[in-house]
């Protein structure tokens, strides 16, 4: 059908153009859409596609607007079918539409704005049946000589500058061309300013090897990234030793810290050293003052042992203690001293008297002895401070401190054999300083340090439950043998080997319950209960009297009749209140003398 096209040769279509003819190029896709719909991506107010003209006929330029270049992500490729032109004829480059395309092997195209032209009624409408030139594109052509805009990378990094090679025309790659007015395309952006270029247009060549590098998103690599990160590198080799080093600081302090515990000593106030001194009448005073004469006694026997108390008498090496401490040695048992400072040595029993539970030991060989002071045991007073000094469960050394808590304390101690051989009688004194087993024999001082009684029994709460082994702890009533006793009696027995007792030569019922003491009916084997020739006959005393006072103190049993008379010497004088037939009646007689055992 004649519609007014020239009728002479055509050129192909897809043909490569060649040199002499005058083109403006315009940037176009490569990729071609097969079996797919062509939507034209013009913005509305494009003009439609204008009519091919014949040969030699002029095209009126169009007016163009500002070029701006398009990223690539954004805008998908298209395929454009190139009008058929006539040898000689000049093209004016067209907006084009814009189409998704399949995927191609070619390098991805780059596209650039083309001038827009006033609207012109294109000369032939759309040709419905794609017939060519207007169709879809036919077999694979190269693309028309396009502008390359500047690639804009992902995230807005910068991109080196262009490969300094050849492009697919083997033609030297200079910088990037300024880009040419065309249309607003969607979306714009504003391309960097461009130096002047020698080579205006790029020749594309898809089956040329495209030498542009391939763009790396990210920061580019170049002489400043090697040295960031070799100095990331050192950064990281310098941290490690860092580390490395303060680990092996922090183990050390670690160390150090649970050796010693801590960096720093702490150190608590205190007070300073003074020179020791104490007051005389002070329990440290008196203790520093009589410890030194105290010694500790170790018993052994064949068949029992003890421990005991006891304190020197003399520079000669006498010491006193009680009878019961050394009771355990027999006539062959052995005796050894301690003294204070540790020194030890053997003693031997001087003297003994079981009625007055006190017995005179010797040590020879020991210098430098330190007698104890005596004081008077008549001077005492009720509420007077004491010290009392001993060995208690074999703690030698040990010092307690208490008060006077009574005098004139008529105790008995003793009894074990039964016979009444080993019964002590005591007009004693009454202290609460603590005494315990050990304690036996061991000095009461007062605040001079002078001794005033022996300390000698306590009073248990209990029995002490002898037959099972155990021993009675103080309960605060402790006992001493006034040291006015104990002086007479350790002289007797260094100076004899023997003590003497006063008596009144009566022999007293001791199963009278009544009140005072009963003068028994018959003595001891048939021998008459009042001595013949005696201090009691003499004074005029009978059989069945009952003696109720002594030097005018109320006495209460056969006991502590005993133990008012024991409390004095032979030969001093008393006076007795007695009732006898239910009358009131008063005697004096002098004490007589008996040898104890």
């Amino acid at each position: 059908m004649d519609d007014g096209k020239p009728t002479g040769p055509k050129a192909k279509w897809w043909s490569r153009p060649t040199p002499g003819h005058t083109t403006t190029s315009a940037p176009e896709s490569a990729a071609a859409a097969v079996d797919a719909p062509v939507e034209d991506a013009r913005p509305a107010d494009t003009p439609a596609r204008p009519e091919p003209v014949a040969p030699g006929q002029p095209v009126a330029p169009e007016p163009v607007a500002p070029a701006e270049s398009i990223t690539p992500e954004s805008v998908a490729p298209e395929s454009v079918a190139p009008e058929p032109v006539t040898p000689g004829q000049s093209i004016t480059p067209e907006p084009v539409a814009q189409a998704p395309a399949a995927p191609a092997p070619a390098p991805a195209a780059h596209a650039s704005a083309a001038a827009p032209a006033p609207a012109v009624k294109p000369l032939h409408e759309p040709d419905e049946y794609s017939t060519p030139p207007y169709g879809g594109p036919g077999p694979w052509a190269p693309a028309p000589p396009v502008q390359r805009p500047v690639p804009t990378p992902a995230h807005g990094t910068p991109v080196p500058a262009p490969y300094a090679g050849t492009n697919g025309a083997d033609m030297p790659a200079g910088p990037a061309p300024v880009p040419t007015p065309g249309p607003v395309l969607a979306p714009v952006f504003t391309p960097p300013p461009q130096p002047p270029q020698s080579t205006p247009w790029l020749q594309y060549d898809p089956w040329g090897g495209y030498r542009q590098p391939l763009t790396q998103p990210g920061r580019p690599l170049g002489s400043d990234g090697g040295r960031r990160k070799d100095r990331r590198g050192s950064l990281l080799v310098g941290a490690l030793l860092l580390a490395l080093l303060a680990g092996g600081i922090g183990g050390g302090i670690g160390a150090y810290i649970e050796r010693n515990g801590g960096l720093t000593t702490v150190e608590l106030p205190q007070a300073a050293k003074n020179s020791g001194g104490r007051a005389p009448d002070s329990v440290a005073g008196i203790a520093a003052s009589a410890l030194p004469s105290v010694v500790t006694l170790h018993v052994s026997g064949t068949t029992e042992s003890g421990t005991g108390t006891g304190f020197v008498l003399d520079n000669e090496g006498h010491i006193l203690t009680n009878n019961h401490v050394v009771a355990p040695a027999g006539s062959s048992g052995d005796i050894t001293v301690t003294f204070s400072g540790g020194e030890t040595a053997s003693a031997e029993i001087v003297g003994k008297d079981s009625g007055y539970d006190l017995a005179v030991v010797k040590v020879k060989g020991v210098s430098g002895l330190k007698p104890l002071p005596l004081g008077n045991s008549d001077n005492v007073q009720v509420g007077d401070p004491v010290v009392a000094i001993g060995a208690p469960f074999d703690l030698s050394n040990t010092v307690t401190s208490g008060i006077i808590s009574a005098k004139d304390r008529p105790i008995t101690a003793g009894g074990e054999k039964g016979d009444g051989s080993d019964i002590s009688y005591v007009d004693a004194l009454q202290t609460d300083a603590p005494i315990n087993p050990g304690n036996s024999g061991g000095p009461l001082v007062d605040t001079d340090a002078h001794v005033i009684g022996i300390n000698s029994a306590i009073r248990a709460a209990d029995s002490g439950s002898t037959t099972e082994g155990g021993q009675a702890g103080s309960i605060g009533l402790g006992f001493a043998i006034p040291i006015n006793q104990g002086k007479r009696v350790a002289e007797e027995l260094i100076n004899t080997g023997k003590a003497t007792h006063p008596v009144i030569g009566v022999t007293l019922d001791m199963k009278y319950t009544g009140d005072g003491a009963k003068v028994g009916a018959k003595g001891a084997g048939g021998k008459p209960a009042v001595t013949p020739g005696g201090p009691g006959a003499k004074a005029g005393i009978k059989p069945g009297d009952i003696i109720t006072e002594v030097d005018g103190q109320r006495v209460h049993s056969g006991e502590e009749l005993i133990v008012k008379i024991r409390a004095h010497r032979p030969g001093d004088r008393l006076d007795l209140g007695l009732t006898r037939s239910g009358k009131d009646l008063s005697m004096t007689l002098t004490l007589g003398s008996a040898t104890g055992t």
